[in-house]
């Protein structure tokens, strides 16, 4: 088996060592990144809701969408939409005015046309990619002039440009010219796909393995080079390697400017690419932008998981210096609230409530006095960790927080015994814990298939973490993770833990709004909660703050506070854990091309699979080397 596996190696290698040449790419004109295999090949028709592998070059070059959500910049781009969304007093009308100058790549202007045509064959075919959303809330959408586009809702809708705003998915204009000389815009394939963004398609492999995208001639007439200037790279590559082995292979070959390995592979390259970097060039490497909270989601309609004890005694129960150490070797930046720490977030709201995270207390005594769960020296502990395997950190300690986050829960399993015991469990004689009943307490943690990444390695750490409290506790690896987890099927599952933040911009609606009781789902039905915090909790003080934040204009300074409110309920219910922020691990080869946004100058997200890719590539420089 060993030998199969080094053979198909060395053949996917000289595949990679070959390619430029077989397609006559000039390699230093071309960048290389790691993308998908494409299930449909020749359909680049991603404007219905069928997966259509985006993100094998098509939202990061050939589409651009109204606006654009940019964590590391802390902002949300205007590209295809001149401004920001304009509402009426009552929310009951938006306005988009669009950017004049953008072209198809077939030479046609973009304008009011293609949105006002666009929402309303989407409202017309269900299989279109927000229907449901736009039959919900569109009453009338029209034009006023060829930039101006109306869009008149049925009830106040505070958040609608929410569809428009293109954070790894959003509904992007399709041009109206190719669309409507077709029958079927379902089964249309849009091959050759007519591009908005800087690149057009050039090529690309009958069997998904890769896409060629090449830049346009006329790129000064797309939203990146009218916001960016003119892209370096004449071509675009995106390439899938299908093992990690054999992208690492390509990277030290000079094959693959990007790539995104575990850290296991990260530190080889390292060992064996002098052109091989990290987000950040030093210890702990990882990317520390990216807008998802990892850890637990706690199933609130089983029990004994609707108790808020025995919530609070599985986050006691947690070491997360340990955990981190498990999961991540301490690379991976810890965070309490339910939100990343980032840092737009730590900004935001991180440091803004660390007095209240220091006072807050829970309702039980310790010594006779009242318990604070919080640690705020968390982060110096995992930064002793860091050191005790040779790894060199700051001394400073807002630098260490930086690096690792403010602060998490105390490790206190005396207090989460403590929860347990008033909740009717107690012990065995081997030490393990008995439900009320007099049954073992077993706890089953939903998984994903995968061996790398924060979702197994949550389960992992977590499991060791319960284990060592006397928990009995298994993990069951699941390709339905998400599907599992919609339905309820779970005790604690490793989906996210909260709905991914926008990560550009202050407002919490999106993470809380899940929970809004209005769309609670009992067990066996779907979650209305994407891939996050389908922990099927809701609650009436939340309920408030979201039905607050709809009536308030997404920049209101009130969302600000309204959004501390809700945080600071989900820290006393705990329904899910929040562990760390997602630690992305890339690796960017210089040997070719210099500049990429790393830590010391974020001035972009850094992954090619975001649609801000296209972003990043104006900032590029060529080394000159062939």
């Amino acid at each position: 088996m060993k030998k199969k596996f080094i053979i198909f190696s060395l053949i996917v290698l000289f595949v990679v060592l070959e390619f430029s040449q077989l397609v006559e790419l000039p390699r230093e004109k071309t960048v290389i990144v790691s993308g998908p295999r494409a299930s449909s090949p020749s359909n680049f028709n991603v404007f219905v809701t069928t997966w259509r592998d985006p993100n094998r070059g098509i939202q990061q070059v050939m589409l651009e969408p109204l606006w654009t959500m940019e964590p590391a910049r802390g902002e949300v781009v205007n590209s295809l939409a001149a401004e920001k969304p304009i509402y009426n007093e009552d929310f009951t009308e938006m306005i988009i005015k669009l950017r004049k100058g953008c072209y198809w790549s077939d030479g046609v202007e973009i304008t009011a046309d293609d949105i006002v045509y666009g929402i309303d064959i989407t409202m017309k075919n269900s299989g279109m990619a927000y229907h449901d959303q736009f039959n919900l809330y569109v009453s009338k959408v029209y034009k006023t002039d060829d930039y101006t586009v109306v869009i008149e809702l049925k009830e106040s809708n505070a958040r609608f440009h929410a569809n428009f705003v293109d954070r790894w998915g959003a509904w992007r204009p399709f041009p109206k010219h190719i669309f409507e000389t077709v029958e079927d815009p379902l089964s249309f394939d849009f091959n050759p796909p007519i591009s908005s963004g800087p690149y057009i398609l050039k090529d690309y492999d009958p069997a998904g393995y890769w896409t060629i995208w090449e830049k346009r001639e006329d790129w000064e007439r797309t939203p990146t080079g009218i916001l960016f200037g003119e892209p370096k790279p004449s071509y675009v590559l995106f390439y899938s390697h299908i093992e990690e082995t054999n992208a690492i292979i390509a990277q030290i070959n000079h094959n693959l400017d990007l790539a995104e390995p575990n850290i296991e592979g990260f530190t080889v390259l390292l060992n064996k690419n002098p052109y091989s970097r990290g987000y950040r060039e030093e210890y702990p490497w990882i990317v520390d932008v990216d807008p998802c909270i990892t850890g637990l989601a706690l199933n609130n309609d089983k029990y004994p998981y609707n108790l808020k004890d025995v919530r609070w005694a599985l986050t006691l129960a947690i070491d997360i210096v340990d955990y981190i150490a498990i999961a991540y070797d301490g690379t991976a930046k810890m965070g309490a609230l339910h939100i990343p720490p980032i840092p737009f977030y730590q900004e935001m709201y991180y440091e803004p409530m660390e007095e209240w995270l220091k006072n807050f207390t829970l309702d039980i005594e310790v010594n006779g006095e009242v318990f604070k769960p919080y640690d705020p020296n968390a982060a110096i502990r995992l930064a002793e960790y860091a050191k005790s395997r040779g790894y060199e950190v700051p001394e400073n300690p807002e630098d260490i927080k930086d690096l690792f986050g403010t602060g998490w829960w105390k490790y206190a399993p005396d207090v989460a015994e403590q929860l347990l015991i008033r909740n009717g469990f107690k012990r065995d004689k081997h030490g393990k814990w008995l439900l009320p009943d007099g049954q073992q307490w077993k706890i089953t943690i939903l998984s994903d298939t995968s061996s790398t990444g924060p979702r197994h390695n949550n389960a992992i750490a977590t499991s060791q973490q319960w284990r060592n409290f006397g928990i009995n506790v298994e993990i069951r690896a699941s390709e339905g993770l998400v599907t599992e987890s919609l339905l309820g099927n779970f005790d604690v599952s490793v989906s996210w833990p909260a709905m991914e933040a926008w990560g550009g911009h202050a407002d919490l609606h999106r993470v809380f709004n899940v929970w809004h009781s209005k769309y609670y789902k009992p067990i066996g039905e779907y979650a209305v909660a994407n891939d996050g915090a389908p922990a099927r909790w809701s609650n009436q003080k939340m309920d408030e703050i979201i039905d607050e934040m709809e009536k308030l204009d997404w920049d209101d300074p009130m969302n600000l506070e309204l959004g501390m409110e809700g945080l600071k309920i989900l820290v006393e219910e705990m329904p899910t854990i929040p562990t760390f922020g997602y630690p992305g691990v890339i690796a960017w080869d210089e040997y070719f091309w210099t500049n990429w946004p790393g830590a010391e100058k974020p001035y972009m997200i850094p992954y090619e699979h975001w649609p801000n890719f296209k972003y990043v590539l104006p900032f590029l420089e060529p080394t000159g080397r062939k």
